[in-house]
């Protein structure tokens, strides 16, 4: 059997990341600046169309798995601008909750702010919520977290696919590949 190809993009520059490391250069400190499912900033927004050549390039692409987090759609919405693959929203791979911007939009919100999109499928809400948790927002825990990925590891390996693009997020990708992703980095692994 022919190995998978697998992209594994980060989103581009949120408001959360900028107004995060607006606070650590003024504190020392990095902080969780309470911005529910953060958008892309204007550079985020120039950094996804920057992609979009890098994108092109890959020509073999036949499907683009995108977090439900706003930041990760927009981002796949530009780098993907052209491409023909099809999209699939897939919360299976969101970020590792432990901020309020990890924190999304219900299916029936995202559906009319995307509605070239499907989330019809997601669950509501498809973010962690436990009833018992005291605080703003649930933080997952690690076991959880390495359950999802094991969990994610195995649908994408099970996928008829052959080149897969994945949009998403630095914590989730970094425990999932190994490596460290800025925004907007693209690492290509072989399955």
């Amino acid at each position: 059997m022919p190995e998978k190809q697998v992209h594994f993009i980060r989103h581009a520059q949120s408001k959360h990341n900028a107004r995060a490391e607006l606070v650590a250069d003024e504190t020392s400190v990095r902080m969780d600046p309470t911005l529910r499912d953060a958008p892309l900033t204007d550079l985020g927004h120039a950094q996804a169309r920057a992609l979009a050549p890098s994108i092109a390039r890959l020509v073999g692409i036949e499907l683009v798995v995108v977090s439900p987090l706003t930041r990760a759609i927009q981002t796949m919405q530009h780098a993907f601008a052209h491409s023909p693959a099809q999209r699939l929203v897939l919360d299976l791979h969101r970020e590792y909750q432990h901020s309020f911007c990890d924190i999304g939009q219900r299916p029936m919100e995202l559906a009319k702010c995307f509605p070239d999109l499907a989330f019809d499928h997601l669950a509501d809400p498809w973010w962690l919520m436990p009833s018992d948790h005291p605080g703003p927002f649930a933080i997952e825990t690690m076991e959880m977290l390495d359950a999802r990925l094991v969990a994610f590891r195995s649908w994408l390996e099970a996928r008829p696919e052959r080149e897969i693009a994945i949009v998403g997020h630095g914590t989730f990708l970094n425990r999932l590949t190994g490596h460290w992703y800025d925004n907007t980095t693209l690492i290509t692994v072989s399955l």
